[in-house]
């Protein structure tokens, strides 16, 4: 790029716009990354309503689901070596496709982890006081809960990004291991049926009438896998670190939800696991389950990791989203002051506040107006944000292929163009069957639905309005946008391999 303003050229030289460098390692955005998709809230919650909606095909829906955005990771973490940017999905759509449809994809991205942010407070609030309520006898109002994990993960994200990820190493590993403990009581104990194959079969996975639903529920449990780019700043040795714990935690996922969906069937049995998804208590049958088979102790201790599960999630989508609106910021596409670090900590500490004030006003106006915080504050945002951020990874994926076939920098065809292809269309697939099945995720029917789908392309194209509008108007400025990391020295290492670089 050429003739960067003079703003962002004192952004970058400023320790007050930087993160802190070399402090995260590979299994510590690993952490951040599987956190994010809470996968004990999505065998609890998700496996329910994906056997009670989809059918059979639930595990086979997630393993497809996996194999197709590994496919996309091996092209997007490509791109890692010569983009490096806390912005992610808008550096490298920029790259990728121009960056007025950078813009574009960065506005929708902002929104779906904001929406996604604040549904995740009213899912804590929700589960914490019947758990509490229930097991100690603290009988609180759903808003106290919420409110109360806003402050913490306040203090959290303004401390160093490396206090997050301890916080979540700890709260996963338990997590996993309480999902570990029911399969193990249902490998020992057996079940009433034979085990099948049959929750992977084509026919009820691909073929099934709803198989609609399945994917909906499919690609909507891997939600933050691609946060890995946004740590790339504070990554030691990110064109390593970012590939490695971008594959590793989506194998983990894809290996870890098909394995324990399947494991419900076991459980209950091919037809009982339908017939329970299909009553009256299908929300608790995992946890029901799991004290039946593992004893009292262990759905005791469930019931407790279901509250801590959604914190380590919106802990983790707090940071991802805090470093979107810090690259954006620094950027100077949003108040200039949310590109502004702490001296001590190089934390991106104004927009970490501000996206919790922002979060704090959603559970209040929520409270205000007597919103259910399950079926109203978080069902609702999350489903707007989980169509957002499958439209922006789509895009992503097309960026990542546009970006590779004008240069493959070095990289292998299968990486870099034939698998990016696959992770296109799959996704491009899963965000149509998620906007065609858009009731599934929110529960409710009629015009609702698609004003909860709106934001997405108003976002879009308002963003590629305004690219179009500086690049005409400010093409200095314009010109150094994605531009506030030293992209070029990483381009340059490329260089001799390549012989040529991206515009």
């Amino acid at each position: 790029m050429s003739a960067q303003p003079s703003t962002s050229a004192a952004a970058r030289g400023s320790d007050s716009s930087k993160l802190a460098a070399g402090r995260l390692g590979t299994w510590d955005i690993i952490f951040f990354v599987v956190s994010a998709a809470a996968p004990l809230t999505v065998v609890v919650s998700g496996a329910a309503t994906s056997f009670r909606l989809g059918g059979l095909g639930a595990p086979g829906a997630l393993l497809f689901s996996g194999v197709v955005l590994i496919f996309f990771a091996l092209g997007f973490t490509a791109m890692s070596r010569s983009v490096r940017n806390a912005g992610a999905f808008y550096a490298y759509v920029s790259r990728g496709l121009g960056k007025p449809v950078g813009l574009g994809v960065s506005s929708v991205t902002v929104f779906a982890y904001i929406a996604l942010v604040i549904s995740f407070y009213g899912f804590i609030g929700f589960f914490a006081q019947f758990t509490f309520a229930e097991l100690l006898g603290i009988d609180l109002p759903w808003g106290v809960w919420s409110l109360l994990a806003v402050a913490i993960v306040a203090f959290l994200g303004y401390r160093k990004i490396d206090v997050g990820a301890k916080v979540l190493a700890v709260l996963l590993t338990l997590e996993v291991a309480i999902l570990l403990v029911l399969a193990a009581a249902t490998i020992i104990n057996g079940g009433p049926e034979p085990w099948s194959a049959a929750p992977f079969s084509p026919a009820n996975v691909f073929f099934a009438p709803t198989a609609g639903a399945l994917f909906v529920v499919g690609f909507g449990a891997y939600l933050g896998f691609e946060s890995t780019a946004i740590y790339a700043e504070e990554a030691k040795r990110p064109e390593r670190t970012i590939p490695r714990a971008t594959i590793i935690a989506v194998v983990f996922l894809a290996l870890f939800y098909a394995f324990s969906f399947w494991i419900l069937t076991v459980a209950f049995g091919v037809d009982g696991v339908i017939a329970l998804a299909q009553g009256d208590s299908f929300e608790t049958m995992v946890i029901d389950g799991t004290e039946q088979l593992a004893g009292y102790w262990a759905g005791y201790v469930m019931k407790i990791l279901i509250v801590t599960s959604f914190f380590a999630c919106v802990l983790s989508f707090h940071n991802a989203c805090t470093r979107y609106l810090f690259a954006l910021g620094r950027e100077g596409l949003l108040p200039r002051v949310l590109g502004r670090t702490t001296a001590k900590e190089q934390s991106p500490a104004v927009a970490s506040l501000t996206l919790s004030v922002c979060s704090a006003l959603g559970v209040v106006i929520a409270i205000v107006v007597g919103a259910d915080p399950f079926l109203g504050l978080a069902l609702w945002t999350y489903a707007t944000g989980v169509q957002g951020l499958v439209f922006a990874q789509a895009l992503a994926a097309i960026a990542v292929v546009w970006y590779f076939l004008r240069d493959r920098r070095g990289h292998g065809v299968f990486r870099v163009v034939v698998a990016p292809i696959i992770g296109a269309i799959g996704l491009a697939t899963g965000y149509t069957l998620i906007v065609t099945n858009f009731e599934v995720v929110t529960g409710l029917q009629g015009p609702i639905n698609q004003v909860l789908l709106l934001p997405t392309p108003i976002l879009f194209f308002g963003g590629i309005i305004v690219g179009l509008i500086l690049k005409s108007r400010k093409p200095e400025y314009y010109a150094g946008l994605t531009e506030s990391v030293q992209v070029q020295q990483v381009a340059a290492a490329d260089e001799p391999r390549s012989g040529s670089r991206a515009e």
